[in-house]
């Protein structure tokens, strides 16, 4: 009686449903286009808008400076033009390059992990259904195949491991292929990390090299050294500038603070790695070691990979630790390179454990493989659930469309009537990228490095507002990545519709520096009420039906 359901789950209509579960996950990007609602955080207010400022400025391959952005954004705090998806907003307009980038990331996702347990595990149904799951996560959309493309890196050297050279010459193609769509400051320099700690242990134990493995890791990590030259040069070489991460002053957390952000980042994962194995696969590991003790098994792997993944996450909390302050001041990359970022591992890892606790089940339970449907669909559900479209749209946040806000942005630059690279303007009670994007200079910005001496001088403009608030000062000053006109009443707030009846009264910002840096125009999401002790002069509001923002224009006038 079982024939039917085994031809239902034979592995190619397994495949074929899980690929079409991803096209319906990506159909609202196709769809819906610029109308889509997608993340904001670290993606609409960043991301997006540095490949488009990058592509524009025509600085692809050369040094120098982008005038558009603080004056002069170095060159070097961009992407380098070997990131694929640069070239993605080099060939399509923004939106259209973004939802090729989802696309890419859900399909070598969905492969890669599927490869790597079909290859290791044997069960189709295990395989596709777990594959699917991790394919669907929330991943970070401009990492690409940083995280997503993970499963895949691990199956290709782990088999190059396994077969030496007398493998098929495709998996040396993905070897080289995946730096150019991949970062390696945020996932690959842990991983390769890793992989010749394997190399290592390989050569203590068997004592002989392993020569194929050891130039796979070499040969990854060169291609990322030549894909970050800009990176590398900034770093080791002058570059014309100190970098404000110099300054950084992060990890203060006591010990009481630093337990709970491991049991946090264990159980709910970070924001920009999510795993969302909370409801299910935590639960389903759980009762899989219970099966595992009935039976008198060992799932040595299984137990292995999640004391691993605890302790990815307890070094995660403890470099917040205040304990870390005493090398964090004295070892300069300690304070300028975060590596607590070996948490991004965690998702592959959490799957590959998925996985395996779902084999246990399978195996060694009565109706384990009806369980395993119910489970996989289950997890499958919650994801799914998570697309950006339907998550964004639930919590009100805009569409891409809304909020860049184009049309609205070319009535205030028509009003004002002069060429963008005249005047400079800064934005308050919004993210400067949506000016940055409409092609006005701003004298504020997001970005991951930039320099010191400028931090200094814009600092000088909210200095008056960053004393009213010890968070925000605290933020600033410790951090800085967002170069923001903070106001102490709204605090890290930057999203005001004009639905919002706030209204700033007692702002306080040195109008003087602002106008030494070079400010000519304000843009407020909210109306100013004192902005004559601030040195501004009111010229008009600007909205329309198709935006969510109201914008009133300030002039300089200190």
């Amino acid at each position: 009686m079982w024939s039917p359901i085994h031809k239902l789950f034979s592995t190619p209509k397994l495949i074929t449903l899980a690929c079409l579960v991803i096209v319906a996950y990506l159909l609202p990007y196709y769809i819906l286009g610029e109308d889509t609602h997608i993340r904001v955080h670290d993606n609409l207010d960043s991301n997006i808008v540095w490949y488009k400022l990058l592509v524009e400025s025509g600085q692809l391959f050369s040094p120098g400076t982008l005038p558009n952005v603080i004056n002069g954004l170095p060159r070097s705090s961009l992407a380098t033009p070997f990131d694929a998806m640069v070239w993605l907003y080099v060939l399509f307009e923004p939106m259209t390059a973004y939802t090729i980038g989802q696309t890419i990331m859900r399909f070598v996702a969905f492969y890669g992990m599927y490869i790597l347990l079909r290859n290791r595990i044997g069960t189709p149904l295990i395989s596709v259904g777990a594959a699917l799951c991790f394919a669907l996560l929330p991943f970070w959309p401009s990492g690409l195949l940083s995280i997503a493309g993970l499963p895949l890196a691990l199956h290709v050297f782990l088999t190059i491991r396994e077969h030496g050279w007398n493998i098929n010459k495709y998996y040396w193609l993905v070897l080289f292929l995946l730096p150019f769509f991949s970062s390696f400051i945020l996932t690959f320099v842990f991983f390769l990390g890793l992989m010749g700690v394997v190399w290592l242990i390989d050569w203590i134990r068997l004592k002989k090299s392993n020569c194929a493995f050891f130039t796979a890791i070499t040969s990854m990590t060169v291609l990322f050294l030549m894909k970050n030259y800009l990176l590398l040069y900034s770093m080791f070489f002058s570059d014309g500038f100190t970098s404000h991460r110099t300054e950084n002053d992060l990890g203060h957390n006591d010990l009481a603070e630093t337990l709970e952000l491991f049991s946090h980042n264990f159980i709910n994962g970070h924001t920009h790695d999510m795993a969302v194995h909370t409801k299910i696969i935590i639960p389903v590991i759980g009762v899989a070691f219970l099966v595992a003790a009935y039976r008198n098994l060992k799932p040595k792997l299984l137990l292995s990979l999640i004391i691993f993944n605890a302790l990815i996450s307890l070094w995660y909390a403890f470099w917040y630790w205040e304990g870390w302050r005493v090398l964090k001041d004295e070892i300069m990359i300690l304070n300028t390179f975060n590596f607590s970022r070996i948490h991004f591992l965690d998702p592959m890892i959490w799957y590959i454990c998925f996985a395996l606790a779902l084999w246990i089940l399978r195996k060694h339970i009565r109706f384990g493989k009806i369980l395993v449907v119910m489970v996989i669909v289950a997890q499958c559900s919650i994801v799914f659930y998570l697309n950006e479209e339907n998550k964004y749209s639930r919590i009100g946040t805009p569409t891409f469309a809304e909020f860049y806000s184009e049309d609205l942005f070319d009535s205030i630059e028509s009003y004002i009537g002069k060429d963008q690279s005249k005047y400079e303007v800064v934005s308050i009670a919004m993210h400067p990228t949506i000016a940055q994007y409409n092609g006005f200079y701003t004298l504020d910005t997001y970005n991951n490095s930039f320099p010191l001496e400028y931090k200094h001088k814009f600092r000088k403009i909210i200095a008056p507002e960053l004393e009213k608030n010890s968070n925000l000062k605290n933020y600033f000053d410790t951090w800085g990545g967002r170069l923001y006109m903070y106001v102490s009443e709204l605090g890290e707030n930057y999203r005001f519709t004009k639905q919002s009846n706030k209204e700033l009264e007692n702002l306080n910002i040195n109008s003087e520096a602002l106008s030494k840096l070079g400010g000519d125009y304000v843009f407020s999401a909210l109306p100013i009420l004192n902005y004559e002790e601030n040195g501004l002069k009111y010229e008009r509001s600007f909205e329309n039906s198709e935006s969510p923002w109201k914008i009133y224009l300030y002039k300089v006038v200190a």
